[in-house]
């Protein structure tokens, strides 16, 4: 399972979370975005094209190495901001407080083992009146797709790398101490049970 993990799965991502439709909602969630930004779960860099031109540069958090050499080749350049990888666990964030004008997170807390954890540090990261821009799966609305999500959850995890499918999403971000500005939620494209999508901002006060 490491290697499907380790080389399948970023890959995997790459592809799926670049096409349908997703570009729309990634534009989305970056729209307003400026100044230094921190964009845990950077991944293979599928936000980077959908960046305002106000933005300086992107602290970028990601473990896969697999996924940051992808980004490199693809994503990166090209009159984009400049990007720093500046940590491997969102968890444990190599950043000083309040250094960062806005953060950013697209199917990324799904997958963090501490979750909490790392939106403590999104907060600590975020200057006072920065936002947390978020476009993420988890706990649907609908109680029967609750259930099935449930107990798809198991199978969700161990295929996809740890990804969780019934996060409850805006109430996490809202446990954080953020406030949570804009909400959107909805079902996206495909089975509910992975389509339940959030898509907002919240702010550090």
């Amino acid at each position: 399972m490491r290697f499907w993990h380790d080389q399948v799965v970023p890959r995997l991502v790459d592809v799926a979370r670049g096409v349908g439709g997703v570009g729309e909602l990634r534009a989305s969630v970056c729209a307003g975005i400026s100044g230094g930004v921190l964009e845990i779960g950077f991944g293979s860099g599928l936000n980077m094209e959908h960046l305002p031109s106000e933005v300086r540069r992107v602290s970028a958090v990601e473990p896969s190495d697999v996924a940051w050499g992808i980004a490199r080749h693809k994503h990166l350049g090209d009159g984009r901001p400049p990007v720093v990888r500046a940590g491997l666990d969102g968890q444990q964030v190599e950043l000083p407080d309040c250094s960062v004008d806005a953060a950013l997170s697209t199917f990324t807390l799904c997958t963090i083992p501490d979750v909490e954890a790392a939106l403590a540090q999104v907060h600590r990261v975020l200057r006072p009146g920065g936002g947390f821009h978020f476009l993420e799966h988890g706990l649907a609305p609908d109680p029967g797709v609750r259930r099935w999500q449930h107990r798809l959850a198991p199978i969700q995890y161990h295929l996809f790398a740890g990804c969780h499918l019934d996060r409850p999403i805006s109430d996490l971000v809202a446990g954080s101490g953020l406030q949570v500005e804009e909400l959107e939620t909805f079902y996206f494209r495909g089975p509910k049970t992975v389509g339940s999508f959030y898509l907002g901002r919240a702010v550090k006060a």
